[in-house]
């Protein structure tokens, strides 16, 4: 079924032949062993000469022999880690020789023999085991423990017996056949493109619960990636969200409750038993220690709360005055392009964001900022509409599937809400929708594009389609699981696809996750960029610049020292975490020590000396002055404006289009 699906449904299918059933196959091994550890180079030699070019046989209708005989192996080599395991935690580890620790296995051959396959599981128990040790030691320092070094190092190896075996009881509980075996339809899906996925229908109920804004505690969505338990998401308006210290690529390591709990290793929990331990009570808190994708690990404290759309997942404005320049700016922040599929009267995000222009017009703003930034996308209709709000009717987005030709998608409204300066923030994490808009307004000439230096890059829209013993089922429901399953690409106006590219901004702002694999672009298996004939559009009469506006910008970010630091700092930090890693203590802490100098510089680089002048409109406290919470969650977001070094860099720009439009209207 998952075959027939791909085959005849997917936007741009692969063939199912050899190459592709080579690549499932890969694929498959490196899920189940990313740091290859476990298979052996022979074992993957044979298991590759019997199923490499199998797989698509099997999707064709052949017995399933190749999950079976890989699942074989795997168990097998499960089997003899846990004794290695055992008798390695046994004996002391020796931290003053020099060696290290390659734990990427993307840069790993798989192991030649038994002695290298142990050899790199000794290495890894250690360097799990000296990062623990450390730990013990600086808690020892700060608590005046009486334990000595030998206690501590013996407390360490016990914490990595108990982590290695709740993920050894794991694999042998948990990681049944048929997870494997979800996982091997999963990589098959996957194949086709990161965002064709399967879910069986365990995976599909708490995909459906917990992943799409319903994931109470923290308002983090998880996954189970590479043997650790990674961020996936961040809901607008959750605990996570408002701390600003959590980003998807993050990796949890630990969880502890309350404000002095020991915290829990996360090594070897799977996604659910994560969640249980992170859920707690409201008003509770749990502290996260995350490992960031640049290697810089971070503890955060946060209060678990129910989420309460009211005010943090809907558009909201604010101002922003500049008493030198005489000049008053709005911004409206939208965190997703939300509307109410299921409750027709529901608020939408395209009538609400309508409402927050009329209100800063209504304040006489001099331009307006439209902040997208982390902003994943939604809904298709509400972000056409909202671009009509800011241009006269025209074609918004083009739209393909896999047989007809591209259908355009207009706005049909010859009205222009707000016709003033515009400028449209945008980061890496920008995406599907968020793209739409600010690719429009760019096309259109309509307003600038600020940011990193491209948003994500998904170009592609998805549909559930459940599997089910009757056939396939368009609400998403079925007895056997569901594939997410890629239909439809978007094109710009200007006829790009967002795919893969992204948006490229207009005024580029340093960001220390420039040089992080985090885009679309850096998957393998993602679908590719193309073009197809532009749409018929009239470009606004644009009042500034654009090229004067960037030498503007550019002039300012030189002697910015802020930028200069992110700069100067982001590349080492992205190379830091592409090393290997010391098993000598002396040089595990002087890397740790230069790793938190370098991110504790980037931190305090992206707070402002002296703060913007950011206040809500008037009345929009007093619309809550009998809930204290809602008033105090307002002030902290107003807070974090007025700290926002790219937020200033924007107003400097808009000010700039501010200028530049005097000056055109004294001209005329």
């Amino acid at each position: 079924m998952v075959a027939k699906l791909l085959s005849q449904g997917h936007y741009d299918p692969k063939a199912i032949n050899d190459e592709f059933s080579e690549k499932v196959f890969n694929k498959f091994l490196e899920d189940l062993d990313p740091k290859k550890n476990i298979f052996l180079k022979s074992d993957v030699d044979s298991l590759a000469k019997l199923y490499s070019k199998s797989i698509d046989d099997e999707l064709n209708g052949a017995p399933v022999a190749s999950f079976i005989g890989v699942s074989k192996v795997f168990d097998q080599r499960i089997a003899e880690s846990v004794q290695w395991k055992n008798a390695l935690l046994e004996k002391p580890f020796d931290f003053t020789i020099d060696e290290t620790a390659e734990l990427n296995g993307k840069k790993l051959l798989y192991p030649a023999n038994q002695q290298e396959r142990k050899d790199r599981w000794r290495k890894m128990l250690k360097y799990y085991a000296l990062e623990r040790y450390v730990d013990l030691q600086e808690a020892k320092g700060s608590l005046k423990s009486d334990k000595n070094n030998t206690q501590l190092e013996k407390e360490a190896r016990e914490k990595i017996d108990t982590m290695m075996t709740r993920m050894f009881d794991r694999y042998k509980v948990k990681f049944t056949e048929e997870d494997k075996f979800n996982l091997f339809v999963d990589n098959i899906t996957t194949a086709m493109d990161p965002h064709t996925e399967f879910f069986p229908p365990a995976d599909k109920r708490y995909f459906d619960e917990e992943l799409s804004g319903s994931f109470f505690g923290i308002g983090a969505g998880l996954q189970y990636s590479e043997g650790v338990v990674k961020i996936i998401s961040i809901n607008a308006g959750s605990p996570a969200a408002k701390s600003g210290q959590l980003a998807p690529g993050d990796i949890i390591t630990k969880v502890a409750q309350g404000a002095d709990g020991e915290p829990l290793d996360m090594l070897g929990y799977d996604v659910q038993d994560a969640v249980k331990i992170i859920r707690g009570k409201e008003g509770t808190t749990v502290r996260l220690t995350i490992k960031k994708p640049d290697g810089t690990i971070k503890e955060v404290s946060l209060v678990r709360a129910k989420i309460d759309n009211d005010i943090d997942t809907y558009a909201r404005s604010a101002i922003i005055k500049d008493s030198v320049k005489n000049t008053k700016l709005g911004i409206i922040y939208l965190p997703e392009f939300y509307t109410p599929f299921q409750d027709p009267n529901g608020r939408r995000s395209f009538t609400d964001v309508a409402r927050e222009v009329q209100k800063l017009k209504d304040e006489k703003v001099d331009g307006i900022i439209m902040d997208l930034r982390r902003n994943g996308g939604g809904s298709l209709y509400d972000v056409v509409q909202m671009v009509g709000l800011f241009i006269k009717e025209g074609p918004i987005v083009q739209v393909k599937d896999r047989v007809s030709g591209p259908q355009v998608l207009k706005d049909e409204d010859n009205s222009v809400l707000y016709t003033g300066p515009l400028a449209v923030m945008v980061d890496e994490f920008s995406a599907s929708a968020s793209e739409i808009f600010a690719a429009a307004i760019q096309d259109y000439g309509r307003g600038v594009i600020i940011g990193s230096t491209s948003t994500y890059g998904k170009g592609t829209v998805q549909q559930n389609i459940g599997l089910d013993h009757t056939g396939f089922k368009r609400d998403g429901d079925g007895d056997l699981g569901a594939v997410k399953l890629t239909l439809r690409k978007f094109y710009r106006i200007s006829g790009g696809s967002t795919q893969l590219k992204g948006v490229e901004s207009d005024i580029v702002l340093p960001t220390q996750f420039e040089s992080l694999k985090l885009r679309e672009k850096d998957n393998e298996y993602a679908l590719q960029y193309d073009e197809i004939p532009k749409s018929n559009f009239t470009p606004w009469s644009s009042k500034y610049d654009i090229n004067t506006l960037k030498q503007l910008s550019n002039a300012r970010l030189k002697k910015d020292s802020s930028f200069q630091t992110i700069l100067k700092n982001r590349s080492w930090l992205a190379n830091e975490n592409e090393r290997s890693y010391p098993l000598n203590i002396a040089q595990y802490k002087a890397d740790k020590k230069a790793i938190k100098a370098k991110a504790d510089q980037i931190i305090a680089a992206q707070k402002l000396k002296k703060q913007l002048n950011v206040s809500l409109l008037p009345l929009e406290l007093a619309k809550y002055e009998k809930d204290e919470n809602k008033q105090e969650r307002l002030k902290l977001w107003i807070k974090s404006l007025s700290d926002d070094i790219y937020l200033k860099q924007a107003g400097e720009v808009m000010d700039d289009m501010i200028v530049e439009a005097k000056n055109f209207a004294m001209a005329k």
